[in-house]
C-alpha cells in the first residue's frame, strides 16, 4: 500500500506535496519521494523514511516548479532499499515521472515483454517501474515530436490492455502536464479536486485519499472512475477520458476496514461512516450469540479500530475506555517490512492503563487480524494489567487468504487465520473468547455508503480475486517471494551492498 499525490498550480508546489505527503503517511513510511517540474527542468528528492526525515530545507529549496508528483512507500515488492523510493523516472520518451500505488499481478511477463521485444531495461524489482516503462514504450510508439492530451489518452489505453491487477497513478509527462488513472476494476482509490484561485484560475490535485485534498484546501470534485484518465495540462486546463475497454468496479474493502483514514471519503463512502456501521454489524452479532454476555469494558486496540469499538459499545450498552495509550513515534505495525520489526514494536507502540483492565472482563476490538503477532502480545498484555477475562474482536472477517493487490499480505501460512478455525485462532491468540465480523455484513456496512457499487475486493478473506488471473502457482510463487524468510534475505543482501559502496 502507498499514497500518491500529483499537483499543478499557479505557484510553487514543493511544499504543498510535502504537506499532503505528511497526511498521507498512514499509507506507507519505508520511503518518501517528490518530484518538480520547472520549465521543462525535473527536480527529485526521494530516499528511505518518513517525510520529516527525507525532506530538509535544503532540499526544498532545490524542488522548484508549478506542477509535480509525490509518493510515499509501503513495501510489497522488491526490498527496502532507496533504490525502490518513488518516483521513479525515464527520460525517454519526454521525460516521465511515475508514482504508483498498487501491485502489478503479471508485472514478470511484462518484464520479460519489456527487454525482449520493446528494448527496455528495468534496474529494480520494482512493478512500478514495469508499469512506467509500458506506458513510456506506448508513448514512444506513437512516433511524435510533440504530444497532447490525447496521445497520453491512447498511451494509457495501452496500459490497461498490457497491465494486469491494481493500480493507481500519478504521473508527470515534461510539457505536457500532470495526470492519473486507475486500472478498470478500481482496485486501489484515487480523488481529484479543485482550487479557485480568482480572476477564474484553477489549481488541481489528484491523490489516494480526499484528506489530501482537504488539508491543500482543494475542493473534493470526484474520485477518477475505473479505466478513466484525469489529465490537467501545463495550461491548467483539466481533461478526462475513459481509456478502458471493460470496466467493472470492485475496490479494495480492506482500505475502509484498515487502510484509510477515517476523515477520507473514498468511491463516495465515507471511511468513518463505513467503520460506524461496521461496529454495529459486530455489536448485533454479539448480542446474538452471547445475549446473556459479562463484558465490563470495551477497549480499542488503536487507531483504526475506535470508531467501529465506540459504536459498538454504546450498541451493547457497555462502558467505553481507552485503555491503551500509543506512542506517536512509532509506525503502523501492519505495515512494517518484516516480522521481527513488527514484534519488536508493539510493546514500543502500546501501554496499557492497568486500571482500566484490572478485576474487569475486557473486550479488546481491532479493525483485523492478520499475522496475530500484534493481537497475541497484545491479550498478554491486557492480563499482565489484571484483566480477569480478555475477550477479542475483529470488526472484519478472518483474513485467510493473500492479498496481490498492494497490501502485505503475502504468504499464506503467515496469516494466523489460515487453515485455523475461528476456536483455533482464538486458542492461538490465547483469548478467552474470538468474535469474527461475517462477511456478508462487512460487505454491507460498506456498500450501504454507496449502493452504486456492486463489487468489492474480498480476496483475502474469500480467496476470490476480482481481476480472474490469479491461481494457486501464482501465490505460491508471490508467498515465496513475499514472505518474512525472503524479505530477510534481500534487506541482508541490501545492507552489504550499502557497506560495500560507503567504503
Amino acid at each position: 500500500m502507498c499514497g500518491v499525490v500529483g499537483m499543478v498550480s499557479h505557484g510553487e508546489v514543493n511544499q504543498e506535496l510535502y504537506e499532503a505527503l505528511t497526511v498521507l503517511q498512514h499509507r506507507g513510511q519505508d520511503a518518501a519521494g517528490i518530484v518538480t517540474c520547472e520549465h521543462d527542468r525535473l527536480y527529485l528528492r526521494k530516499e528511505s523514511g518518513l517525510v520529516r526525515d527525507v525532506f530538509h530545507a535544503r532540499h526544498m529549496l532545490t524542488l522548484r516548479g508549478t506542477m509535480g508528483i509525490g509518493h510515499v512507500r509501503y513495501p510489497t515488492a522488491g526490498c527496502t532499499s532507496s533504490a525502490e523510493a518513488q518516483p521513479f523516472y525515464v527520460n525517454s520518451p519526454y521525460g516521465i515521472s511515475l508514482a504508483h500505488n498498487g501491485n502489478l499481478t503479471n508485472a514478470e511477463v511484462l518484464k520479460r515483454e519489456l527487454f525482449v521485444q520493446d528494448q527496455r531495461h528495468i534496474n529494480t524489482d520494482s512493478d512500478s517501474e514495469v508499469l512506467l516503462n509500458v506506458f513510456a514504450h506506448e508513448l514512444q510508439e506513437l512516433g511524435k515530436l510533440q504530444i497532447n492530451a490525447e496521445d497520453i489518452f491512447k498511451a494509457v489505453a495501452g496500459v490497461h490492455r498490457r497491465c494486469r491487477g491494481a493500480y493507481s497513478v500519478v504521473m508527470m509527462v515534461t510539457g505536457i502536464g500532470v495526470f492519473g488513472f486507475r486500472d478498470p476494476y478500481g482496485i486501489r482509490p484515487l480523488v481529484f479536486g479543485e482550487r479557485a484561485i480568482g480572476h477564474g484560475r484553477k489549481d488541481y490535485a489528484i491523490a489516494s485519499e480526499s484528506v489530501a485534498l482537504d488539508v491543500l484546501g482543494f475542493k473534493l470534485i470526484r474520485d477518477v472512475a475505473p479505466g478513466e484518465v484525469v489529465l490537467i495540462d501545463n495550461d491548467g486546463v483539466l481533461h478526462t477520458r475513459q481509456c478502458a475497454e471493460h470496466v467493472w468496479h470492485s475496490p479494495c474493502i480492506f482500505e475502509y476496514v484498515y487502510f484509510a483514514r477515517p476523515d477520507s471519503i473514498i468511491d463516495n463512502i465515507s471511511v468513518y461512516k463505513a467503520r460506524l456501521r461496521m461496529g454495529d454489524k459486530l455489536a448485533d452479532k454479539l448480542l446474538r450469540e452471547r445475549p446473556d454476555h459479562d463484558i465490563d469494558v470495551v477497549i480499542p486496540i488503536p487507531d483504526t479500530s475506535r470508531t467501529s469499538a465506540l459504536q459498538l459499545a454504546n450498541r451493547i450498552g457497555v462502558k467505553y475506555r481507552e485503555g491503551f495509550v500509543k506512542n506517536r513515534y512509532i509506525g503502523r505495525t501492519f505495515i512494517m517490512p518484516g516480522q521481527q520489526q513488527r514484534s519488536k514494536s508493539v510493546r514500543q507502540k502500546l501501554n496499557a492503563i492497568d486500571l482500566e483492565f484490572r478485576g474487569k472482563n475486557v473486550l479488546l476490538v481491532d479493525d483485523s487480524i492478520v499475522r496475530g503477532t500484534t493481537s497475541m502480545q497484545i491479550i498478554q498484555m491486557a492480563r499482565d494489567a489484571g484483566a480477569r477475562k480478555v475477550y477479542f474482536a475483529s470488526a472484519s472477517p478472518p483474513v485467510r487468504f493473500p492479498n496481490v493487490y498492494g497490501i502485505d499480505m503475502p504468504a499464506a501460512h503467515e496469516l494466523i487465520a489460515h487453515d485455523r478455525t475461528d476456536d483455533e485462532v482464538q486458542e492461538a491468540l490465547g483469548a478467552d473468547w474470538l468474535i469474527y465480523q461475517d462477511l456478508d455484513d462487512l460487505i454491507d456496512a460498506v456498500h450501504r455508503g454507496n449502493p452504486e457499487i456492486h463489487r468489492f475486493d474480498t480476496s483475502c478473506f474469500n480467496n476470490e480475486y476480482v481481476t480472474g488471473d490469479v491461481n494457486q502457482d501464482y501465490l505460491d510463487r508471490l508467498g515465496e517471494d513475499r514472505s518474512d524468510h525472503a524479505k530477510r534475505a534481500r534487506e541482508s543482501e541490501t545492507s552489504i551492498i550499502e557497506m560495500y559502496n560507503t567504503v
